[in-house]
């Protein structure tokens, strides 16, 4: 059966998350189901991250089998056209070889997280992002995670019913990038990693985040990480402003 690897985008805020659920909208429920309108079904497909309640992605990527050989063109705009009206589309499809898999072959993840300072409600942004009403010092921030970049265990920030195997990860990058606007300043955390522990990124924002309010100093972060102690950690920060911008692989199957 021939294999395609799909790049998808999603509003995450009407899902209960990525993965499938009896009783809840998800988006590979909603994929599967755009599938089975193109080819008899049952299908089931499988992704490089499975992302929470809420959580969006501008590069999420996706594996699935059909019978028929698909032009990859084609069945992209077919697959939008019943993805319709859920917040999801397919903005590339790619012919793969059959030992491809999204997520056991991906040998990187990136996340975006966006974080708002103003006083007012966001309006056009709700939703998309994690508004608080002070000020922060990126500064003191930058200093808080450049303690995280590396090997590291990372227990502290690691969610309490997390499966992975070991909380041992590398990572390989937080770096934050300020966009100042008229109506107030965002912070872009982009934080890259092989692969991240359940809710490894909103624990790491929500403690920088104490770090540039002033409520712990940049050095409190070290202190977290090594005593290993989900106790130990900050506020885990809400998931709406959370996003999969991509993921890598050996070779890009979506290179032109």
């Amino acid at each position: 059966m021939p294999r395609y690897a799909l790049k998808i985008e999603y509003d995450g805020a009407p899902f209960a998350g990525w993965q499938r659920q009896a009783d809840l909208p998800s988006v590979q429920g909603a994929i599967e189901a755009a599938l089975a309108r193109l080819e008899p079904g049952p299908h089931t497909i499988a992704a490089a991250g499975r992302t929470d309640t809420g959580v969006h992605a501008t590069g999420q990527v996706a594996h699935c089998d059909l019978a028929r050989d698909w032009d990859p063109f084609r069945l992209a705009g077919a697959l939008n056209a019943h993805l319709r009206p859920h917040p999801v589309a397919v903005v590339a499809v790619a012919r793969v070889a059959g030992d491809f898999h999204a997520r056991f072959s991906a040998i990187e993840r990136r996340y975006l997280f966006r974080l708002l300072s103003r006083r007012a409600p966001e309006v056009h942004d709700r939703g998309r992002v994690w508004r608080v009403p002070h000020p922060l010092d990126a500064t003191a921030m930058r200093q808080g995670a450049a303690h995280l970049v590396g090997l590291h265990d990372f227990t502290t920030f690691r969610a309490a019913g997390c499966q992975a195997a070991s909380p041992v990860k590398t990572l390989d990058e937080v770096r934050l990038e300020l966009a100042e606007g008229l109506n107030g300043t965002e912070y872009r955390f982009h934080l890259r990693a092989r692969s991240f522990l359940h809710n490894q990124v909103r624990s790491i924002v929500g403690t920088l985040e104490r770090v540039g309010a002033g409520a712990w100093a940049p050095e409190d972060v070290k202190r977290a990480l090594e005593a290993r102690d989900r106790a130990a950690c900050g506020p885990v920060c809400p998931p709406q402003g959370l996003y999969l911008t991509g993921v890598g692989y050996g070779a890009d199957p979506f290179a032109p």
